[in-house]
């Protein structure tokens, strides 16, 4: 049994695709919850096809918390996540109503409840000679870092740059690997006790969904027309949004550099290892309720309901 004096936060969890967004809408309209997102990308404004977010006329009935909170081309980091969805749990709590916490991107949920060292700051110089080597040798970033720090090299995907420099960075400065930031982690979310349940549907089927959400967002008037709104209201081509799957396909092919079922050929195949990178990161954490199946499951929802009210008291 969890503390009497700790406040339940219910966490919803799992791989893209799996029906978390389906499943916490259910979950806050039975129950009366407020849902905080733990999505990095759901933060952009204007990013809505390619991110999934749930449309505004869906969720009008149920109280959304960091959902297009951030311009495109702002930085926001985890340690920024930290600190808003803390400020929205605490917020929420508050008013007497119970914070639910919904997404896909495990480092954030990480560093909300178990905190993040800051790390050394940034350094120009080394970024520099860091991204010398980048061009010269295309890769080499992401195979060094994997060398250095194996769990950040198999949790950061190849084509994020951004991200492989900072962990990189991390290492070649403070002598530790980014992933020790959680176990010398600050400022970890007190006084909550996390419910976690986590979606686990069938690796074939949750596949199917994927390819088949890639083709309907590669359709006319969907992501590729997004992108070109989002370009021609003068968000950067290089603004990070632009790197996460689907946007950075789309991008490519609004510039002509390739066509749409090429776009739609890679957007599968790298959601579909996504999804299983975030499986493996997902299993690691502790204390998670696992569920087999979709968040638009009946009976996933009447478990999950189950489990809730035990542990919550609702």
């Amino acid at each position: 049994m969890a503390d009497q004096h700790l406040i339940p936060l219910p966490v919803v969890i799992g791989p893209t695709g799996s029906g978390k967004s389906h499943l916490s809408l259910y979950i806050a309209r039975a129950l009366g919850t407020e849902i905080v997102n733990c999505d990095s990308l759901q933060v952009y404004r204007g990013f809505d096809i390619g991110t999934a977010k749930v449309p505004p006329a869906e969720r009008e009935d149920v109280p959304h918390h960091l959902i297009d909170i951030v311009e495109p081309a702002e930085l926001f980091t985890a340690g920024d996540y930290a600190r808003a969805a803390e400020a929205a749990i605490r917020e929420i709590s508050g008013r007497g109503r119970v914070p639910l916490l919904v997404g896909g991107t495990g480092f954030y949920l990480r560093g909300l409840l178990m905190g993040l060292s800051p790390g050394p700051a940034r350094d120009d110089i080394l970024r520099a000679r860091l991204q010398q080597r980048e061009l010269k040798r295309p890769g080499s970033l992401h195979r060094i870092l994997a060398r250095l720090d194996p769990p950040s090299g198999a949790r950061i995907h190849p084509n994020d740059k951004n991200k492989t420099m900072r962990a990189l960075e991390v290492r070649l400065l403070d002598g530790a690997p980014l992933s020790n930031m959680f176990e010398r982690g600050r400022d970890a979310l007190s006084g909550f006790h996390p419910i976690k349940i986590g979606l686990d549907p069938p690796r074939e089927q949750l596949y199917a969904r994927l390819n088949q959400r890639a083709l309907e967002m590669f359709q006319p008037g969907g992501l590729a027309d997004e992108v070109r709104r989002l370009l021609f209201a003068g968000v950067p081509p290089d603004a990070k949004p632009f790197e996460a799957l689907g946007y950075k396909q789309a991008l490519k092919v609004v510039q002509g550099h390739i066509d749409v079922e090429q776009a739609l050929e890679s957007t599968q195949l790298e959601t579909r290892r996504y999804a299983k990178r975030q499986l493996t990161w997902f299993r690691k954490e502790q204390g998670v309720h696992w569920i087999e199946g979709f968040g638009d499951d009946p009976q996933v929802q009447a478990e999950t309901l189950a489990i809730l009210q035990r542990s919550c008291a609702f």
